[in-house]
Parts: C-alpha cells; sequence; structure tokens
C-alpha cells in the first residue's frame, strides 16, 4: 500500500533504525537524521521503554514530513501495540502473517523480513508492502539481484550490515530502500553526543541513494523530481 510512510521510504531510499537508545537520546538523534534528510525512522520493539519512546518519537515527528516505525516485530499483538502508539510503518525480522494482516487492517505498511525466493513471494502475495532482505550483510548484492530478475514486482529493502562501503552495491543490485541502524546512528557518536556526525552520516547515505539507485526502476528520476 502507497501510504505516506511508504512513498517517503521509496523517496528517500533510506529507513533508519534506532536500537536499544532511551526517549531523550531517541528524539535527539531523530532530529539530526531528520536534519540530514533521512524521512523514516524505525525504533525497534526490543528497545526498553520502546512503547513510550515510539510514542516520543512519533509526537515529535508530526510536522516535520518524517514517518515513525516500529521494527523487529513479531507478532500481531507487537504490531497493534506498535500501530496504537504512533507506528506508521511495521518492520518484521521474519515472515508472520499476522503482523501483515494486522498491517493492513489498519492501513499500515509493513517491510517483512525475508531470505529466500519462496518467502519473500509469499510475504508479498500475503499483503507485505515491501520486503525486508535480511540479513543482509550475509546474503549481499548478489542475493538482491538475483531475487530482482524473477521478482521484480516486490520492492525489496536490505537491511542488517548495511554500511556507506556497501550501499552502493545494494542500490545497484535493485533495493528500493536500504534499512541502516550502526552505519547511520553509530552508537559511540551517539553516547558522546556527537549529533553533527550522525546528521552528516544521514547526509552522505541520502546522496549515495540518490546517486546509485537503478536508474531502470525510475527511482532516481523519482527522487530528484519529488520532495521527500
Amino acid at each position: 500500500m502507497m501510504t505516506e510512510a511508504a512513498r517517503r521510504i521509496r523517496e528517500t531510499g533510506v529507513v533508519a533504525i534506532l536500537r536499544g537508545f532511551d526517549e531523550s537520546t531517541s528524539l535527539r538523534t531523530t532530529a539530526a537524521l531528520t536534519r540530514g534528510g533521512v524521512r523514516a525512522v524505525e525504533i525497534t520493539a526490543n528497545t526498553e521503554g520502546f512503547q513510550h519512546t515510539l510514542e516520543a518519537v512519533s509526537a515529535s515527528c508530526e510536522d516535520q514530513a518524517v514517518s515513525v516505525g516500529a521494527g523487529t516485530v513479531l507478532d500481531s499483538e507487537t504490531a497493534q501495540t506498535a500501530i496504537a502508539s504512533g507506528a506508521e510503518f511495521l518492520v518484521t525480522p521474519t515472515f508472520d502473517e499476522g503482523v501483515v494482516r494486522t498491517g493492513n487492517r489498519y492501513g499500515v505498511p509493513v517491510l517483512t523480513g525475508v531470505a529466500t525466493p519462496t518467502e519473500a513471494l509469499s510475504a508479498y502475495e500475503a499483503g507485505a508492502t515491501m520486503c525486508k532482505v535480511f540479513p543482509a550483510s550475509s546474503l549481499g548484492p548478489g542475493f538482491v539481484a538475483s531475487l530482482s530478475g524473477p521478482l521484480s514486482q516486490i520492492p525489496l529493502v536490505p537491511t542488517g550490515g548495511v554500511s556507506r562501503e556497501n550501499a552502493p552495491a545494494f542500490f545497484e543490485a535493485g533495493a528500493v530502500a536500504l534499512g541502516i541502524g550502526s552505519a547511520i546512528a553509530p552508537t559511540a557518536a551517539v553516547e558522546t553526543e556527537d549529533f553533527a556526525e550522525v546528521e552528516r552520516r544521514a547526509s552522505e547515505l541520502l546522496s549515495v541513494a540518490r546517486d546509485h539507485r537503478s536508474v531502470s526502476r525510475g527511482f532516481a528520476s523519482e527522487v530528484s523530481t519529488k520532495n521527500p
């Protein structure tokens, strides 16, 4: 479903993942990411105080043209809690049909974790909005390219071990977006409150998306002609 959140993910090509940060730190980190151009931020459900953090970050982004979602969503109960707390998209590490149904029921896009062609097709046919190729560092850009061939209708979002160095290869392999954690918001920078570094990394990775996404799929022109 092409909701505002899904559109922002596809246009900018980056989902910034925040895991394990408290509410105050998440708010400041999100502000830095936003200044760097990020328009989709994921708060993982295995973060202590996840619900309150998600609510606070979602509220802070209401007027910022930024969509905040929930990651590491393992079941429909967590999906419902996340949506009630303001999540505009859901991200899973595995394919759980209950999460997909819950997202579709409430009009919230779901990025479903997959590691095989069968999982990708099953998830997409069940109603997943995009498929999160996970773990991307183990599967590699070659897997993404191979998957994109016969299943070109499925938007792929490699996640897990994505870095500045390998991001171009994933985009060139056909990824519509990348889920990026420590490469965009490294713990060391966040803990020392070096939010300028977070902003710099965000801006750099957005530039990588603009420069390397497959022109044949129209993403490069789409990014250049639309505002996130």
